[in-house]
């Protein structure tokens, strides 16, 4: 017998599209690594440079190193998840959102470096699941924003530029863009 509950299918779906991100982050640094000689993550945000435009869509893919993967793997699982339990158009939305208007703020505002990694979508979706509940009013959203922000509010200090090397900027411009998003494609109820 297979249990074909809409809650089930549904939790299939989810977990089959988180994996499928997380697979592919994970094959291109690998191939970064071996095939590329860490050559691919060059192409990353250089902030109002032409030449470094394509970053926009192309920084949430590459990663410094195996570290940097690995601290962005679960935050984007999780988050992601809770995200894409409003569907997958949402979460496509949301994404969309996220990468490109924090992608072309941090081109525009943020000093020179190369911006690279998944770590503006994480923010992106933070912000996203924190302002929905301001947003939509619903129950489950603020219970839903409550959690993640007991949860993962200490990323909030990822905004600061306190650490050397680190884009704070993707996640500042990545959190305010998650919000906007929730602004814009949320229906406020009453």
């Amino acid at each position: 017998m297979t249990d074909s509950t809409p809650a089930t299918s549904r939790f299939l779906t989810v977990t089959r599209v988180v994996l499928a991100v997380i697979v592919a982050l994970w094959l291109i640094e690998i191939i970064d690594v071996l095939l590329f000689d860490h050559a691919l993550e060059r192409q990353g945000i250089q902030p109002r440079s032409w030449s470094g435009l394509d970053g926009v869509l192309m920084a949430p893919f590459l990663h410094d190193d195996y570290a940097h993967l690995i601290s962005n793997t679960i935050p984007l699982a999780v988050l992601g998840t809770l995200v894409l339990l409003r569907g997958i158009p949402r979460w496509f939305q949301v994404t969309a959102v996220v990468v490109v208007a924090g992608g072309l703020a941090t081109w525009l505002l943020a000093r020179n470096a190369n911006h690279i990694g998944a770590s503006g979508v994480v923010f992106g979706y933070l912000g996203f699941l924190l302002a929905a509940g301001f947003f939509e009013r619903s129950l489950r959203a603020v219970a839903l924003g409550i959690a993640t922000g007991l949860a993962y509010g200490g990323l909030l200090l990822g905004v600061l530029p306190t650490r050397p090397g680190v884009s704070w900027e993707s996640h500042l411009f990545g959190l305010l863009a998650g919000g906007a998003a929730a602004w814009w494609l949320l229906p406020p109820r009453n």
